[in-house]
């Protein structure tokens, strides 16, 4: 068995296919295949194919019936070598790494492909962006250095790791795009009137969200526009009260009677623009929602998506994810998956012990180090991860830090490197970019969706690095838990899509610390069990032999919003 091939699609829907050594170079003459489906099809006992890119490939091949095991993606790998090497916003396509390892001009990367709603063939949401690809040579020697450059980094094993699962993450991602999640269209419209009411003609906001706006003005006893927020700003300040935003956090507690209106409206809103009708009649189609994933979509390693807005699904719009007749949603939440994440890197004795066990990991802290004060255990653990250290925050980290030593100055040290603009890494060694040269998150990259995220939770959420020292720190300090965190996420989904392989199951939803399995009703607990097998292999695998557990909640349900 020959374990890696090297793959390069060619004009009229063709590849150049050629066997790879141990060194990353062909041992036999490069074949010429018409088909690019048929190659890869006739050749099932390759592992792993080497190519530039998966959206140009994979989607292809899953059209037409072919499911590989395992890929390198080039350019997934070049992204992570390039900040490994402090070198992050540098092109990363296989032209540009080419052109640096010739010493010729390196091109810059092309603008990102952008999700048009309507098209929905393969075809047309999986172009291949410019340049089109590489030729198999080039693309070879490309992959030999990127070998050789893994051999470079402080942990070549832990890189080795990253990179394959990265690439592991973008055949999932296709995988659940083409499967996609079920979604029923006529529940959605109902849900939708119910919530805002009848559509008038014209185009104009449906009923209820017309009411909330006549409320909102007649409280301020003028013509307010609710969703414009510098009118709404505006407002207020002419009633005598300063706001800075029109966040929840920030108006919530205001005493005004346009309050209570405007929270309504706002939430209602937002569902009206990003899962309202337009939204349906674009994204749903044939019973699924079919969002194109991007892996790695955040410089921590958490996955975004292309348009469809698929990880900002709103609690009561998960009404309409309901499983097909016969069939179940598995649903698994990884409990407290951030402070187990900190106890494997840090390798705190006493704090891997705590994380050993399935039970609630803020009980048992509290148990050894606040008294039984639950609340005051998690506000301390929160507070190192995310820097929340004034105040009462301050104090209950000196408990904490007496507790389990190593594990607060594990994110300490990574608070201080990010201050001294050092680089700072995750466990398999994602890097952390150079400081943004803007505070603004929105310029930043930070999706801003949702209007109830406050900006600071951005920075951690998002991997929004500030270039104010401090801020950077309190980013690091996050950067390398919540980054620890999704690449042992990969590694779950490549074990748990290894374990689902022989079922019906499919993978169909993913983000941060959870998963959904669209499978039939009798496979429902094989599944589930799958899960549980996936966690401790995903553990073992990213972080070694520790005590540390990483059990998932998992309910079985026909519908989505029953999961909660």
């Amino acid at each position: 068995m020959t374990e890696r091939w090297a793959l390069a699609p060619t004009e009229h829907g063709g590849a150049d296919i050629a066997p790879l050594g141990e060194d990353g170079r062909p041992t036999a003459p490069v074949s010429h295949e018409p088909d690019l489906a048929e190659a890869v099809r006739a050749r099932p006992d390759v592992t792993r194919w080497v190519w530039r890119d998966t959206h140009a490939v994979y989607p292809r091949l899953l059209e037409a019936g072919v499911r590989v095991e395992r890929c390198y993606d080039i350019e997934a790998a070049e992204t992570l070598l390039l900040a490994h090497e402090g070198h992050h916003g540098e092109p990363r396509s296989a032209a540009a790494a080419l052109a640096r390892l010739r010493g010729g001009p390196v091109p810059p990367d092309p603008p990102p492909r952008v999700a048009e709603p309507g098209r929905h063939s393969m075809d047309a949401l999986f172009e291949p962006r410019p340049p089109v690809g590489v030729p198999l040579s080039d693309l070879v020697d490309v992959y030999a250095d990127q070998q050789r450059r893994h051999g470079t980094t402080a942990h070549p094993d832990r890189m080795h790791l990253l990179t394959a699962s990265e690439s592991a993450g973008m055949l999932i991602a296709a995988e659940m795009r083409a499967a996609g999640l079920p979604w029923r269209a006529d529940t959605h419209r109902a849900l939708l009137t119910e919530l805002l009411g009848e559509r008038y003609a014209g185009g104009g906001e449906p009923r209820r969200l017309a009411e909330l706006a006549d409320e909102v003005s007649e409280a301020f006893g003028r013509r307010v526009r609710p969703d414009l927020p510098a009118d709404v700003v505006k407002a207020f300040a002419q009633a005598g009260i300063k706001l800075t935003s029109t966040r929840r956090w920030e108006i919530e507690n205001v005493d005004h009677p346009a309050v209570r209106p405007l929270i309504e409206y706002k939430k209602l809103y937002r569902i009206y623009t990003a899962h309202g009708w337009s939204w349906l009649q674009d994204w749903v189609h044939d019973g699924r929602f079919r969002p194109e994933y991007l892996p790695g979509g955040t410089v921590s390693g958490r996955w975004t998506t292309n348009g469809g807005g698929a990880l900002q699904i709103p609690k009561v719009v998960r009404r309409a994810v309901i499983a097909d007749p016969g069939w179940r949603l598995v649903v698994a939440d990884a409990a407290q998956m951030e402070p187990r994440v900190l106890a494997a890197i840090s390798r705190d004795p006493a704090f891997m012990e705590v994380c050993g066990q399935d039970g609630d990991l803020y009980k048992a802290i509290s148990d050894r180090a606040f008294s039984g004060d639950r609340d005051q255990a998690k506000i301390a653990v929160l507070g190192a991860i995310y820097g929340q250290t004034s105040g009462d925050g301050l104090k209950n980290l000196a408990l904490l830090r007496r507790r389990f030593p190593q594990a607060v100055a594990y994110v300490d040290e990574a608070a201080r490197a990010g201050e001294e603009g050092r680089l700072v890494r995750t466990w398999l060694g994602r890097t952390c970019p150079p400081a943004a040269n803007s505070t603004d998150p929105e310029e930043a990259g930070i999706p801003q969706d949702d209007p109830e995220q406050a900006s600071a939770e951005g920075q951690f959420t998002y991997g929004y690095a500030s270039s104010n020292s401090r801020a950077r720190g309190r980013f690091t300090r996050n950067f390398v838990v919540q980054g620890s965190a999704a690449d042992w996420a990969l590694l779950l989904l490549a074990a748990l899509r290894r374990e689902l392989n022989g079922m019906a199951a499919e993978l169909v939803f993913f983000q941060h610390d959870e998963v959904i399995v669209h499978c039939p009703q009798d496979e429902a607990a094989r599944v589930t069990e799958a899960i549980r097998t996936a966690s401790l292999l995903a553990g073992r695998l990213t972080f070694g032999e520790t005590p540390v557990r990483f059990p998932f909640t998992t309910a079985t349900v026909e519908c989505y919003a029953d999961a909660k």
